[in-house]
C-alpha cells in the first residue's frame, strides 16, 4: 500500500489565466464499519466553484446556487471560502478574487457536502493562480474548510480531492492511503427529504464500546479492505453491511433504513449502509439492471412513509475534483 502520488503541480500558467472552474465530487464515508477512517469519491452528484480575479482586494462570494439561501456568503463562514482563503495565503497571493458556488449536493445529506465544497474552493484557487500546489498539498487547506461545519477529519475530503477509494489515518498528507476500487463496482443511492447535521449524528455515538464490539468492528473493517485488494464485490458487500457500533447508534435517526434495506435485498442488492452521517442509505449491486430496480424499490418505501426523496445510480470516481480553465486573461 502506497500514498497517493498527485501529479506534478505547476502545469496551468498563472498569467494566462483569467477565471476557472473546480468540481468536487460527493463521498460516501465510512463504507459500513469504516466510521472515520474510510471513504469513497463518487462520479456523482458534485459541486462546483468558479474563481475569477478581480480589481477590488480580498476574497468574495459574489453568488451562491442550490442551498435555498442557507449558506453564507461570508468567505470565513463558508467551507468553499475557508479553504479558499487558506489555499491563498500557502500561496502569498494578495490579488482580488470573487467566487461563484453551485450546490449541486444537498445539505445535511450524509454526501460529504461540506467536503465538496471546501474542496471545490481550494482547487479553484490553486488553478487560477498556477496549479502551483499538488492535491494533497492542498489537503490542509480542505481539512480547514470542512472542519468550519462537520469537524476536524479528512475522510470526506480526501476521496473527494484525490478520487477513488481512501484509507485515512489522520488529517495529514502523509495519512492518506489509496485503496484499490473494484471495476464493476455499482451503487444505488436514496436521499429521503430530511436532514440529519453531522453534529447530531455525533452525539448519539457511544462514549465507550464493549471489547467484544470492537473486535467484530475491526474485523469487519479487515474484511472491507481485503476486499477491495481481492476485488471481490458480494464479500465487500457483506462486510459493509456488518457495522456492529455506529449504525445501531445512528439507525433511529435514518427513516426508513430496516425497509429500504429488506427492498433492496428482495430485488438483488447486496447490501446497504448508512452514507456518512445519513440520512442518504447506499446499497452495494452487482448490475446497473439491478441498481435501477433497487431504487425503484427505495422509492416505493418513501412513497409509502410520505417522505419525498431522490435517487440515483452511480459509481465511484477514479480522479476526484477537476479543473478547467473558463477564461484565459485577455491580450
Amino acid at each position: 500500500m502506497t500514498h497517493f502520488d498527485s501529479a506534478h503541480p505547476g502545469s496551468i500558467n498563472a498569467e494566462q489565466v483569467q477565471c476557472v472552474e473546480a468540481i468536487a465530487p460527493a463521498t460516501i464515508a465510512n463504507l459500513g464499519p469504516g466510521f472515520d477512517i474510510l471513504g469513497l469519491a463518487l462520479a456523482e452528484p458534485f459541486d462546483r466553484v468558479i474563481a475569477e480575479r478581480t480589481d477590488a482586494p480580498g476574497l468574495q462570494i459574489t453568488q451562491i446556487t442550490g442551498d435555498g439561501g442557507r449558506l453564507s456568503r461570508d468567505p470565513t463562514r463558508n467551507t468553499a471560502g475557508v479553504s479558499a482563503l487558506y489555499v491563498l495565503r500557502q500561496l502569498g497571493i494578495r490579488a482580488g478574487v470573487s467566487m461563484i458556488i453551485h450546490k449541486g449536493l444537498p445539505l445535511a445529506s450524509g454526501l460529504g457536502s461540506s467536503a465538496a465544497s471546501a474542496v471545490a474552493g481550494a482547487m479553484a484557487i490553486n488553478a487560477l493562480f498556477g496549479d502551483q500546489l499538488s492535491r494533497l498539498q492542498l489537503l490542509d487547506a480542505c481539512v480547514e474548510g470542512e472542519a468550519l461545519v462537520s469537524g476536524r477529519h479528512a475522510d470526506n475530503v480526501a476521496p473527494a480531492l484525490i478520487g477513488g477509494i481512501v484509507l485515512v489515518m489522520g488529517v495529514t498528507a502523509e495519512t492518506v492511503y489509496p485503496l484499490p476500487t473494484p471495476p464493476g463496482l455499482i451503487l444505488a443511492l436514496v436521499t429521503p427529504n430530511v436532514a440529519v447535521p453531522t453534529a447530531q449524528a455525533r452525539a448519539v455515538l457511544p462514549k465507550q464500546v464493549d471489547l467484544h464490539l470492537a473486535v467484530q468492528q475491526a474485523a469487519a473493517v479487515a474484511q472491507v479492505v481485503a476486499a477491495l485488494y481481492t476485488g471481490d464485490i458480494p464479500t465487500l458487500a457483506r462486510a459493509m453491511e456488518a457495522d456492529k457500533i455506529i449504525e445501531p447508534a445512528r439507525a433511529h435517526l435514518m427513516p426508513g433504513l430496516a425497509a429500504v434495506r429488506a427492498a433492496a435485498a428482495r430485488v438483488g442488492g447486496l447490501a446497504t449502509v448508512i452514507s456518512g452521517a445519513g440520512p442518504t442509505l447506499c446499497t452495494v449491486c452487482p448490475s446497473e439492471e439491478i441498481a435501477q430496480r433497487v431504487v425503484d424499490a427505495m422509492n416505493d418505501v418513501y412513497k409509502s412513509l410520505n417522505l419525498a426523496c431522490v435517487t440515483r445510480v452511480t459509481r465511484p470516481s477514479p480522479n476526484g475534483a477537476t479543473t478547467r480553465i473558463i477564461k484565459p486573461v485577455a491580450n
